[in-house]
């Protein structure tokens, strides 16, 4: 008898393994859980008719440009109301408000109407990582928010606030918080202790940039990639030392925003401003540059995603004509197709499916396939401009516009 349960329990086990309702769990940092836009082990519902996402939740936001992250049952979002920043820890399931944590800001936009923060909260342990636009780098426990760590990035290394603000979010690599400072100090990347926030180790001449970096291991060797004002470059991420360094940028009124995608040993990298892509190959010391064009894709700030070696993403600008949503071979500059004047959008992948969100609220459903442009479903979830990045975890999309942030069910059979 003993056995018959055992064999129930392991039939359980693996059928909730393999169910369409077993979904993945968190999206803890900016692009998700490998700050690629994918998000793992998701299962999409991808025939709509003629439903809509079901709303769990929504409430109402300060200024920011800062998507949620989500770890668990936590939902952390960092906006500004009036001359506070702030940082709250909510439910995932209601919306409910578990925590928040408050510090004052002075920080005026010159260029862009609103004065939020840029950058995604990230969760690691037990921790929250946040950086305000003004660089304030600060470390909250997840539990109840209390501040265990500060760091004035610009005053300590002298960074400047850019056109934008500081905007490039951080990335955990083992016991260190690495990030890219700008600052003129020989702070231009520098490592911090996860633990107190002590500097452990400095990198000089890398101005900042709004493209956050990536963690990646080739062939047993760690690289912490970054694409910084006017550089593209590997560091190992314990001492700092650099592998290799590209020049990727232009001097004038100009910003590289896309976070660099990895598909095996080559890496793509996107800008607009004239700037373009170009298509790498890397080992473990070594970069070389395959090819680089300015009329394949051309990302203003959306990172591309990548699925069975085609890539996917939105080329255009926000203040130029309606972008278009192309698919691509990145190792030939292969159009596969491409769906003009479709509009600016972010990009998440859960599967088979491209969730991409437009800037003007409305969520579009695309089959992740070369062979034509193929959409699925199409609904407009909020009446604002959507430029926060989105997240997605656990059957959950989280989006907000300039004033609300909302909650809806994606999942299979949940709808």
């Amino acid at each position: 008898m003993y056995c018959g349960r055992q064999r129930i329990w392991v039939f359980l086990i693996l059928w909730l393994a393999t169910s369409p309702l077993a979904w993945a769990g968190d999206w803890s940092q900016i692009l998700g859980p490998n700050r690629d836009g994918v998000a793992a082990g998701e299962n999409v519902r991808r025939e709509w008719g003629n439903d809509s996402p079901r709303e769990l939740w929504q409430r109402e936001v300060g200024e920011g440009l800062a998507g949620v992250a989500v770890a668990g049952d936590r939902v952390v979002l960092f906006h500004r109301q009036g001359d506070e920043q702030i940082v709250e820890a909510m439910h995932a399931e209601t919306g409910e408000v578990l925590w928040t944590h408050r510090w004052p800001t002075r920080y005026v936009s010159s260029i862009s109407p609103d004065s939020g923060p840029r950058c995604v909260p990230l969760i690691h342990g037990d921790a929250v990582y946040v950086q305000g636009a003004l660089g304030n780098l600060v470390c909250l426990a997840l539990a109840d928010g209390k501040q265990r760590w500060l760091r004035d990035t610009f005053a300590d290394f002298d960074a400047r606030e850019g056109y934008f603000g500081a905007g490039s979010s951080p990335l955990v690599a083992e016991e260190l918080l690495l990030l890219n400072v700008g600052g003129r100090r020989e702070g231009g990347i520098v490592a911090f202790s996860l633990v107190d926030g002590s500097t452990v180790w400095q990198v000089p001449d890398e101005q900042a940039s709004y493209s956050s970096p990536r963690l990646v291991e080739r062939d047993g060797v760690a690289h912490a990639l970054f694409v910084t004002r006017f550089n593209f470059l590997s560091l190992d991420p314990q001492s700092g030392t650099v592998r290799f360094r590209l020049p990727f940028g232009m001097r004038g009124p100009t910003v590289n925003a896309a976070s660099p995608v990895v598909i095996n040993n080559h890496v793509f990298l996107s800008a607009s401003y004239g700037i373009g892509a170009r298509w790498v190959e890397f080992d473990a010391d070594r970069a070389k540059e395959i090819w680089s064009r300015d009329d394949l894709m051309s990302s203003q700030y959306a990172t591309c995603v990548a699925h069975e070696g085609v890539l996917y993403g939105v080329d255009g600008r926000q203040d130029g004509p309606p972008g278009r949503l192309r698919a691509f071979d990145p190792s030939t500059g292969k159009v596969h197709w491409s769906e003009e004047r479709f509009g600016m959008a972010t990009l998440i992948r859960a599967g088979e499916t491209l969730l991409v969100m437009k800037t003007d609220g409305e969520l579009v459903l695309v089959d992740a396939t070369p062979e034509e442009y193929r959409e699925l479903a199409r609904w407009q979830l909020l009446p604002g401009t959507t430029r926060a990045l989105p997240a997605l975890a656990a059957g959950r999309f989280y989006v907000r516009d300039e004033t609300v942030l909302k909650c809806v069910s994606l999942g299979p059979g949940v709808n």
